[in-house]
């Protein structure tokens, strides 16, 4: 078993990789400074809080509320993306810590890939010598990501994207497949500043053999003038025999938005 006191060593090299490959990046725009046109970094985030925490796969939530920061440093064709969830007692919560590449960025046909790792911790209950105790179980995964996506017009795309993950432990899932066929319908107007975003999508997942078909959909409410959006996504199972799977499940969540580009 891998306990949450091993946290601090896996975080470690998390960040010290992060921080080498910001360092690799900062040393090359300093080294093309002499050149007419200088790289784009953008920096952004969004912060918020939600009722029920999801995972990026939706049939996986913590059925708690939860605190969402969700980061992105991005230049040129790679990006960085911390993805982090955790309940407010801490006991429940999940890092993720994307390596992302454009590889393909056309007017309408666009393809990204990436790979991350990540840890993921929740309450387990355990017995010595006739009492039971609690501890947090800590778990490690090393995943990789491919989407493809074609632009139908300015504001509607459709893509598919496919969630390849590895688990190193084993009192858990080992492999995982994770395939979607989405949709995006954006800037549906609701008023001249409150727009509408709606992505539903079909997916398939598969744990070390179990699996399951579900549907899902995320509404986007946005207004032009602030940096505030409200989103809700449902999920709702097809068929499934995967163990301690939920029929349905929702939430709400309001984020505060922030980015800055710089060249």
């Amino acid at each position: 078993m891998i306990l949450f006191t091993d946290s601090k060593r896996v975080l470690t090299k998390i960040f010290f990789l992060a921080a080498l490959t910001l360092s690799v990046q900062t040393i090359t725009l300093g080294q093309s400074k002499s050149d007419s046109v200088q790289p784009v970094t953008t920096f952004s985030a969004s912060l918020g809080v939600t009722n029920n925490g999801f995972s990026i796969i939706p049939s996986f939530s913590f059925n708690k509320p939860a605190a969402i920061i969700l980061l992105s440093w991005q230049k040129n064709k790679f990006s960085i993306d911390p993805d982090i969830r955790v309940t407010p007692d801490g006991k429940k919560g999940s890092m993720l810590l994307w390596f992302r590449y454009q590889a393909v960025q056309d007017k309408r046909f666009s393809l990204r890939t990436g790979v991350h790792p990540a840890i993921n911790w929740s309450p387990t209950q355990q017995y010595q010598n006739g009492e039971s105790f609690e501890l947090l179980q800590l778990r490690r995964f090393l995943a990789w990501e491919l989407a493809p996506s074609y632009k139908v017009n300015e504001n509607w795309q459709v893509g598919i994207y496919y969630l390849q993950g590895n688990g190193f432990q084993t009192n858990s899932v080992r492999t995982t497949h994770f395939v979607t066929l989405n949709t995006t319908i954006s800037n549906i107007s609701i008023s001249n500043t409150v727009k509408l975003t709606l992505a539903p999508a079909l997916y398939y997942l598969n744990l070390d053999g179990s699996d399951g078909k579900y549907f899902t959909a995320t509404a986007v409410l946005s207004n032009t003038k602030l940096p505030v959006t409200i989103q809700s996504t449902i999920n709702k199972t097809i068929t499934s025999n995967i163990a301690g799977n939920k029929d349905f499940l929702w939430n709400v969540a309001v984020l505060y938005n922030f980015k800055k580009t710089l060249k």
